[in-house]
């Protein structure tokens, strides 16, 4: 199976989900965006995909996808 990488990311005022290229949702927290990722992340594991789920820690500078 593939490799499936999601990265949560700053998008001006609010967070979304980097996926297959793809920057998607529109979440209030970077926790929200997490979830969101460790569902879709959870499906990929039970498909037999490797799996990398990055989360910028608090002193990262916000950046515009």
């Amino acid at each position: 199976m593939g490799l499936a990488q999601y990265a949560i990311v700053a998008v001006e005022s609010h967070w979304s989900v980097l996926h297959d290229g793809n920057v998607d949702g529109d979440y209030p927290t970077k926790e929200a965006a997490f979830e969101s990722a460790a569902a879709a992340a959870t499906l990929a594991i039970k498909q037999g995909h490797e799996v990398h789920l990055s989360v910028p820690g608090n002193d990262s500078e916000r950046s515009n996808y």
